[in-house]
């Protein structure tokens, strides 16, 4: 299982696997959370981290009733697989 923690006065959601610090960096506007940037470093690839620091930043969102504006290649990719994430869209 992969811990992803949320850091707010970084504006990430971070996970820490195997010593290797992963991280999807956001930009809050208004009600609207800009998913920016993921950075999951080449020795953890393939293994889920990237898709669980954007699972929690999805969560994130819908509890604090924000919309999502996947500026983010990989985070649209994911919103496009995942359909019940269509109604955070911003």
């Amino acid at each position: 299982m992969i811990t992803v923690l949320h850091n707010p006065a970084a504006t990430r959601f971070e996970a820490s696997v195997d010593g290797l610090l992963s991280v999807a960096d956001y930009a809050l506007r208004g009600h609207v959370m800009t998913l920016h940037h993921t950075f999951v470093p080449t020795a953890l690839r393939g293994r889920g981290v990237a898709a669980a620091l954007v699972q929690e930043a999805l969560a994130h969102a819908r509890a604090q009733g924000l919309k999502v504006e996947p500026s983010c290649s990989y985070v649209a990719s994911y919103m496009r697989r995942h359909p019940e994430t269509q109604d955070l869209h911003a």
